[in-house]
């Protein structure tokens, strides 16, 4: 799995149909202070690696304490979470100009997976709001700080 993490003071999410306007059947969906993630699944994902980058989240420290340290949580801010299903995260542009995306999860497996994810996160309570898997979204958002943090569950098979 991949997960690019931007720390933020709001967010937002829409869906767009097929004629490029708001999907009257997805609701937008907003947070305040938080993270956005991009989350990308591969077919090779299971449940160590969503074990895996909820604990590190949950728990990483980015957060600014009274002496403007990076030193508090996401759950020691009362933060919240928008999620969204990127399968481009995976995307190959090694040779030419179109990437290719045979790296990124077959979007069954990656669907479950993805929603297995927020699931963690809701455990440690931390408020979840979701984009909607496969569908043309717009991603509004106010990067705070900036701060942008790449995961990759390589990082975990490799050890390091």
């Amino acid at each position: 799995m991949r997960i690019v993490l931007q720390r933020v003071s709001e967010a937002s999410v829409d869906v767009l149909n097929g004629l490029g306007e708001p999907d009257p059947t997805f609701e937008p969906q907003q947070i305040g202070p938080g993270y956005v993630l991009l989350v990308g699944v591969s077919d090779t994902d299971g449940d160590a690696e969503i074990q895996w980058l909820a604990h590190k989240i949950v728990n990483l420290r980015v957060f600014e304490d009274a002496r403007g340290k990076m030193n508090q949580s996401i759950q020691d801010i009362g933060g919240e979470i928008l999620s969204i299903s990127q399968f481009t995260l995976f995307a190959n542009v090694r040779r030419g100009n179109r990437p290719s995306f045979t790296d990124a999860g077959a979007p069954d497996h990656a669907d479950v997976l993805w929603i297995r994810f927020n699931e963690l996160l809701r455990s440690a309570g931390i408020p979840v709001r979701e984009g909607r898997f496969g569908a043309h979204m717009r991603v509004g958002l106010v990067n705070d700080g900036p701060v942008t943090i790449t995961l990759d569950t390589d990082d975990l098979l490799a050890g390091r």
